[in-house]
């Protein structure tokens, strides 16, 4: 009979709770940016980033002896806690949680429920303040309810100014993003461990700078390594990286955090008659005005775009099949926004300026215009020979008093030994005119016409699934005919051919 009391009393007795240790922020912290790969041409929207970081944070902690809650604050919102590396305690790590709950009004008021609470009500008319005991007993998800000593009642819903004052945070919300791990230790612990997770929400890109000389043979290039962060969270002075290339990576989900606003309804009460009523319009009136314009920038975070010294230039390194770019001294990823730091400069890089039409060879009266090509490779002797990741190009042309802006184009991944496109929009000194041919069957003759007082060499790819016949100087690329001519200055070129289906 003791035996089996005993054994009532160990059970009914309550568990003692693991003591918690909050590590509020990293002593170190490094952060390598991988590119979204299916973003193609377009830059990046901080507001939308598909990219992601490894971020790799240094830590010193102090456990008390036994089992204990260990609570890394400040982490990326977007972490990926399944991909979770925590190193430097003896005995590992029992468990790791994702705290799903952020501090905020609404979860404040939920994980209150069944807590006693004070009610400040302001009196609308005198200003006089008073506070009283009352009972949380439903949460945020429509009306409040409270429970006072003068009864149950909704929040809010009394036409005074209620205001909730809590003693305390509840357990478990926190202001900052956090990943909880529950650690084991024999004595007491002091230990510098590393925290290591992959977080959704980042990207870069290289946005290039190119000036052309007035002879249109040199190109000076310079790119800039631009890091984009949309998390909530920053990192300060920390070792960045860049990485490009293709990895393969699964598509993983963070579990977004919660920080729910306190959005509470009461029913009405008054009645119908004191609603106004709305005159109907009148069809005479003006319509109503715009909607107000978006909120500004600064809600974003601060800056949109910050930019480094010009001095500080990203260093390559080979990452086997992979290109990482590290910025030789500590930098900060502030919480949505960007930065800009120098990827790379080639003070003169050779390139050959080509014009390229590609058309449909049994159309007639068509016309347009070519679309300026700047053609090198990508080796050292034309000014080169490293490594390009993909990003846009602005290009500027030398010009009497200061450089002129002449177009956008796009470079992509590019390794050494590759032949090197920046395609610019077309140019409207170069046009080409298709149209048939005077009692020729089947005729066409294509013209070029060049207003420009130096030659250009033209290529013209003539599509389609018929059979051209009769033209000369016609050679091929990937299949298709290919017209290579080079147009005189303030002249023209013609090709007469025959355009006749496949039966």
């Amino acid at each position: 009979m003791r035996a089996l009391f005993f054994l009532l009393l160990v059970t009914a007795a309550p568990a003692v709770a693991q003591p918690a240790v909050t590590s509020p922020a990293p002593e170190r912290v490094a952060v390598t940016v991988y590119r979204d790969l299916n973003r193609g041409t377009d830059r990046p929207n901080l507001r939308w980033l598909n990219g992601y970081a490894l971020i790799s944070e240094t830590r010193r902690v102090a456990l008390p002896a036994g089992e204990s809650e260990l609570r890394f604050e400040g982490v990326a919102g977007g972490i990926l806690p399944q991909s979770t590396i925590v190193t430097g305690f003896p005995n590992g790590v029992v468990e790791r949680n994702q705290d799903a709950l952020l501090l905020s009004p609404g979860t404040l008021l939920d994980r209150s429920l069944g807590q006693r609470v004070s009610i400040r009500r302001t009196s609308r008319a005198s200003g006089q303040v008073r506070e009283e005991q009352a009972v949380i007993r439903s949460g945020s998800d429509g009306a409040a309810v409270l429970q006072t000593a003068a009864g149950v009642e909704a929040l809010r819903c009394t036409g005074l100014a209620e205001t909730p004052v809590y003693n305390r945070v509840p357990a478990g919300l926190s202001a900052k993003p956090t990943l909880s791990v529950r650690v084991r230790s024999a004595q007491p612990l002091s230990a510098t461990v590393t925290l290591s997770y992959l977080a959704t929400g980042f990207d870069w890109q290289a946005d290039y700078v190119a000036t052309l000389s007035a002879d249109e043979r040199r190109l000076r290039l310079a790119a800039w390594l631009t890091l984009a962060n949309g998390d909530e969270t920053g990192f300060a002075n920390a070792d960045t990286q860049a990485v490009a290339g293709k990895l393969n990576r699964g598509d993983a989900q963070p579990i977004r955090q919660e920080a729910r606003p306190l959005s509470l309804r009461c029913w009405p009460s008054g009645t119908t008659s004191d609603i106004p009523q709305e005159e109907p319009p009148s069809p005479l009136a003006p319509p109503p005005p715009p909607p107000p314009p978006p909120a500004p920038m600064a809600e974003r975070g601060g800056e949109d775009i910050v930019v480094t010294g010009a001095k500080v230039m990203a260093e390559r390194e080979r990452l086997g099949d992979l290109q990482l770019y590290r910025i030789p001294i500590p930098v900060t990823v502030a919480a949505r926004s960007q930065k800009q730091v120098a990827l790379l400069e080639r003070p003169s890089v050779q390139v050959a300026p080509i014009y390229r039409v590609r058309l449909y060879a049994g159309n007639d009266n068509e016309q347009g215009a070519a679309q300026l090509v700047l053609t090198s490779r990508n080796r050292e002797r034309e000014g080169l020979g490293l490594p390009l990741p993909a990003g846009g190009v602005l290009i500027f042309r030398e010009g009497r008093e200061r450089p002129l802006l002449i177009g956008e184009g796009q470079i992509d991944d590019l390794a050494v030994g590759e032949d090197v496109e920046i395609r610019l929009a077309q140019a409207p000194g170069v046009r080409w005119r298709l149209e048939p041919s005077d009692g020729v069957k089947h005729g066409r003759v294509l013209t070029v016409t060049n207003d420009r007082t130096v030659p250009v060499r033209l290529e013209v790819e003539l599509s389609g699934d018929g059979r051209i016949t009769g033209a000369t100087n016609l050679g091929r690329r990937n299949g298709a005919p290919l017209w290579l001519v080079t147009v005189p200055a303030n002249g023209h070129a013609t090709l007469p051919y025959r355009y006749t289906d496949r039966d």
